[in-house]
């Protein structure tokens, strides 16, 4: 049986798909913000600890390193880390899919109230028509 892998976190999530072509830390974080409108904002701490997890994982390789600078290493991501994204990216369709499938189930017995309503009201109206009728007789 495959091992089932674990929720991933949005920073991870975001971090692998930022590495689809060589990326540096500073790349990464700048990507991260454009892909999400500046909502999530990795912190150096996050992001390395991060990469440093995934080099371990073997989900990203070292692309190139400047031996000058520590800001000039580049990651990419592996077929591991690909496999990784690809399977997240189902778990959270799967999210997505379930949670709208829910709403639509609860919304449907709230509209088939709304239907049992007016004919219990067009029924009370009926009865009381006819209960007029029946006045009028005796």
């Amino acid at each position: 049986m495959a091992e089932k892998q674990a929720a991933m976190t949005e920073s991870v999530y975001y971090i692998l798909l930022s590495l689809g072509t060589p990326n540096h830390g500073y790349g990464i974080i700048q990507n991260t913000m454009e892909l999400t409108g500046g909502r999530l904002e990795l912190g150096a701490g996050t992001l390395y600890g991060a990469l440093n997890t995934l080099l371990e994982k073997g989900w990203i390789n070292l692309y190139s390193e400047d031996k000058h600078s520590r800001k000039k290493k580049q990651y990419i991501i592996t077929e591991a880390g690909k496999f990784a994204l690809q399977t997240e990216m189902e778990r959270l369709e799967e999210l997505l899919e379930n949670g709208r499938r829910m709403q639509q189930m609860s919304a449907e017995p709230e509209e088939a109230g709304d239907r049992n309503r007016e004919n219990v009201l067009e029924s009370a109206e009926r009865r009381a028509a006819i209960d007029e009728k029946v006045q009028i007789v005796f």
